[in-house]
């Protein structure tokens, strides 16, 4: 078994940055030595919609799909899906204040990053 060291942020949605309230809604995972990010996201809209209610929640699934994007180095990513692998993840990861922000780099190892991907969704999303 190989053991790949791996980070990842966990995707907040912010409604409000001045009351510093927010739902986990995904996960981006970078592992370098195999050159893997990605991200798993699920909004239940029903918890979104009563938490926010006047947050637009296509709006907030249209920035995880630009996520999607800067990932896998596609045109919905736009200027940063082109830059390699590790900047995309660094661009991912920086602080922002919109209200689909990510939260603290965390790390760990694991022999399969796709797999550990859907752990850490599944343990820290919803």
């Amino acid at each position: 078994m190989t053991s790949l060291s791996y980070q990842y942020v966990v995707l907040r949605c912010v409604p409000r940055v001045d009351r510093e309230e927010f739902l986990n809604v995904g996960v981006v995972l970078y592992c370098q030595a195999t050159d893997y990010l990605d991200v798993s996201w699920d909004v239940d809209r029903d918890r979104l919609a009563a938490f926010a209610p006047r947050l637009d929640l296509d709006q907030v699934c249209d920035g995880l799909g630009f996520v999607e994007g800067v990932c896998s180095g596609d045109r919905r990513g736009g200027a940063a899906a082109g830059h390699p692998i590790g900047q995309r993840f660094g661009f991912l990861k920086a602080p922002k204040s919109t209200v689909l922000q990510p939260g603290p780099v965390h790390g760990g190892v694991t022999d399969d990053p796709a797999a550990e991907l859907t752990r850490l969704r599944e343990r820290l999303v919803n």
